[in-house]
């Protein structure tokens, strides 16, 4: 193989196409755009109209609404606790809150807190602070030996009054 073999694969590099260049070009005239009119010209294009008909958006009704004041938890399930056990991310002595998962690595992030859910088993003896729990995952934590605290959720500051 020499250096002048070398070249790029058939079809990876296309040329732009060049428009407005005359009939022949297959390009030429409205260069692709159709007619005349605010739709052929560019930054402008009507979306959600229908021709006059009512648009498909203001034909359904409106449903449902969005809970400002909704709090969005970090899940972690039993199983997902065990392994990090098993793979000695935190200490087991020490108080599982939501920073020390954050920084064993197990979370993400914590979000507006931490909620402990029940799938799989655990067989650690873990003191667990956490700001939501299922009845499955505490069980299985007081029967493993360990314990779990209901930490009040984290407060959302934003809009509020002082």
């Amino acid at each position: 193989m020499k250096l002048s073999d070398i070249a790029d694969n058939a079809g990876s590099r296309k040329k732009r196409m060049r428009v407005g260049r005359g009939i022949g070009s297959g390009n030429g005239k409205q260069a692709g755009r159709g007619g005349k009119g605010q739709t052929a010209r560019s930054g402008v294009r009507i979306k959600g109209f229908e021709g006059g008909q009512m648009p498909l958006h203001r034909r359904l009704p409106k449903r449902g609404f969005t809970n400002i004041f909704r709090l969005e938890f970090a899940e972690i399930n039993l199983d997902r606790l065990q392994e990090a056990v098993d793979a000695k991310a935190f200490d087991v002595k020490e108080t599982v809150t939501a920073e020390s998962l954050v920084k064993a690595g197990v979370l993400r992030r914590s979000r507006d807190g931490v909620r402990l859910l029940g799938r799989g088993a655990l067989k650690a003896k873990l003191n667990i602070e956490v700001h939501g729990a299922s009845k499955s995952a505490i069980a299985a934590v007081e029967k493993a030996g360990g314990s779990v605290k209901i930490l009040a959720p984290v407060a959302k500051d934003e809009g509020e009054a002082a």
